[in-house]
Formats: C-alpha cells, structure tokens, sequence
C-alpha cells in the first residue's frame, strides 16, 4: 500500500473517532511502524484531558501536546479579524485558521523525530485535508503524506465506531450523538446528523448539542453592556480591563455564550465543490468582528473602506481554502495593517438575546465631524456646493438621456 518503506509516522491526533482508528490501522497496514501523535491545544479544552493513555494505548509511541494558544490568537486569528474575513457572509472561520499552526507545528515535530511521512485523519470531502496538506507542502515539500480515508475501504462514521468496537478503542461518542464536531477558542462547530437536511431546524435547546452558548430564548431577560478598547485594530482591553490576547477571547466567549451571540447555521460551498450545512457557535469572535467593524466606520476613510470589503472577501476564501501560507494572504495582511493604523477607539456594544446593539463608539483618530455632519446651522459646509458636483457627477446620465431623447425623434 505504502509508496515507499515507512518505518516512522507522525499523526495529527485529536483523539476523537477519526484520529483513534487510524493509529491502529497505520500499524496493520505499514507493517506496525511506528506513530508519533502530536496534538495541537488550539482551545479544545477538555478533548485533550486523557490523551497520552490513549493514544499509547492503541499503539502510538508517545504524544505531543503542544500549546499553541497564545500563537493561535495573536498570529492567525487577529490577523483575520483585522481584515474583516468572513466566508460566505456568515463562517467567522474558526475551523479554518486553525489548520495551518497545528500542520506547521507537526512538520516541526515530524523533522524533528525523522519522520518518513505525516498522517492526518481528513475525508476525502472536507476542506481540511486541503488545508493540512497546503501547510505541510508549504514547509516540508517531499514529506510523503497519509489520508486514510482517501485509501481505506471503511466507509462511513458508522463502520468506523465497528472498527473501534472491535479493536477495543474507547469513544466518547456514541451512535445517537456522532456529530462531527471541531472545538477550539475559537468557535465549536456542528455537522452530520439531522443537520445534514437543512430542512431541520438545529436543536438549540436540546440539552448537550450547544457546549459554548445557549440559545437566544434561553439568554437573560435584561441586556448585558460590553467595552472593547482596540489599538491598531488589536483587541487590548474588555470593560477597561487590560487583557493578553487569549483571555479577551474567554472572557468575551463567556459573555457571548450566555446572551446567545454567534450562532450561525448556513450551508457553505466547500472548496471541493460540494454543499455543505453546519451549526458554528462563536460567542466572542462574533462579539470581537462586530465591535472592529463599528470602529472602522468612524476611523477609516471611504475608499480604503470600501476597497477593504473586496480585500476581506478574498483573504476569507484564502483562509477557508487553505491558502494561509502564500505570498498573497502575506501581501493582503501589508495591506491590512496600512489600514489599521488608526483603528485605534473603543467600542461599547449591548448584547442581548442574540443581538449585538451598537451602543456608542469612540476613538482618538475619528474621522466623524459633527460640525461637517449636523442638521443644525454650521460654517463649515456650504451646501450650495452641491449643485455644481451634482451636475458633473450626474453629467453622463443627462447626456445619455439627452441623446436617446434626440435618436427616438428621428
């Protein structure tokens, strides 16, 4: 099966159903090499609480957990919210930029550990596999690559829970409750099952399918006021409280989780063509996007902020597809960064059963001049100015008109 002789693998390991099979399996079919499991705690949490047992105990050699949290913010996420990306008008990207720190770091570790090739447990589907091995192409070009299920003959969800059952591997899922699901700081998402017709309505309140929030019905009564002090488009502070870049995300998690902020249930064109539907819940990244996004209306010209939806647009598709390591996504962040330099404010936003309330916003570089803006007498703006740039800007709607006007009578 193998290409060529592997005698030592590194394996993206998560410990959930994917990951658990296929250190077993990798030993049947490459003639019991041996696995390295390497785990990147991007904020699952729990997931990663019994890993090293398991791992060794269905065959791996030994476990890397490495903490990537503090990168994984500063480096991938707030880079993505400085530009505003978000996919397909809904995906905050959670699952997305998560994939290429936790590649890199593997090839570190596969280098490292002479590793002959890097095994992942990405469908043949899913956009993952591409962003893994865009990654892993991007810092170990010859690393001969792994997918199982683009390989095996294991079929389905189903037939892999058959597979574990037989090889006595402990799953923390169980028929009823497979969905597939991603969790990190970040975000928690949501697919298979019911939700796989998007003509079912995601069980909200069923007890056990929301970990990060609660549904809106299920929020207080009363709104909750939140301040998030930004410099150079950086979150920095939550309610005036100084904050390092991974707390500000729990903090504002656990605000947005309880007012039942960041919910989002779309169906998704994946890059490998077909349509997918997933429930996200992104209680602070929700929070975090709209909070920069009103304070850019107040610090960034017209131009630069109209052209920067085009660029948001793209960096979201270069980020969902894999693109993170590239010259382009590093040109768009130059960009970027010109434009954040005065995107330095505070905003306060009211949150409340599942609404975000613009609820007033300032900053030292404020392009807003009430002067300039009010409907009361000023000194400032003479509005007779108007006539003259309407009629030039309107000329070649009144010449087009002038002359059908002329072609009709002829």
């Amino acid at each position: 099966m193998a290409k060529k002789e592997i005698k030592k693998v590194v394996l993206a390991y998560s410990g959930g159903l994917d990951t658990s099979i296929i250190i077993p399996w990798l030993k049947e079919n490459y003639n019991n090499c041996e696995v390295i499991a390497v785990s990147g705690n991007v904020g699952q949490g729990t997931e990663l609480e019994g890993l090293e047992e398991k791992a060794k105990k269905t065959g791996a050699s030994k476990l890397y957990i490495e903490d990537l949290n503090k990168e994984f913010v500063e480096d991938y996420i707030w880079p993505t919210l400085k530009a505003g990306a978000v996919y397909e008008g809904d995906y905050l990207l959670g699952t997305s930029f998560a994939r290429p720190i936790i590649a890199k770091r593997i090839v570190e570790i596969a280098k490292a550990e002479g590793a002959d090739a890097i095994c992942h447990g990405c469908t043949g589907k899913g956009n993952d596999q591409v962003r893994f091995e865009l990654a892993i192409k991007a810092f170990a070009p010859d690393m001969e690559i792994i997918a199982p299920w683009r390989i095996w003959d294991i079929k389905s969800r189903e037939e892999e829970i058959e597979y574990a059952e037989k090889h006595n591997i402990p799953l923390k899922i169980s028929r009823e409750t497979n969905y597939s699901k991603d969790k990190n700081l970040w975000h928690l998402s949501h697919e298979g099952l019911d939700l796989e017709d998007p003509a079912n309505e995601p069980q909200y309140n069923k007890p056990g399918f929301l970990e990060m929030s609660v549904s809106p019905e299920m929020a207080p009564d009363r709104p909750t006021y939140v301040k998030i002090t930004f410099e150079k488009g950086i979150p920095v502070a939550v309610d005036d409280q100084k904050m390092d870049a991974v707390d500000i995300v729990k903090t504002l998690n656990k605000l947005g989780g309880e007012n039942g902020i960041g919910l989002a249930d779309l169906v998704e064109n994946r890059l490998v063509g077909m349509k997918s539907r997933g429930v996200y819940e992104t209680p602070g990244g929700t929070i975090l996007y709209k909070a920069h996004a009103v304070l850019e209306t107040l610090c960034l010209d017209r131009e630069t902020q109209h052209y920067k939806e085009l660029v948001s647009k793209k960096y979201a598709e270069l980020v969902y597809f894999g693109q993170w390591f590239t010259p382009l996504r590093e040109a768009l962040d130059a960009f970027v960064d010109k434009t954040q330099e005065t995107v330095t404010g505070e905003v306060t936003l009211k949150l409340y059963k599942g609404n975000m309330i613009n609820a007033g916003v300032t900053s030292p570089y404020s392009l807003y001049d009430p002067e300039v803006a009010t409907f009361d007498e000023d000194d400032v703006y003479d509005q007779k100015d108007s006539a003259g740039f309407i009629n030039l800007f309107g000329l070649p709607i009144k010449v087009k008109a002038q002359l059908d006007a002329k072609r009709k009578k002829q």
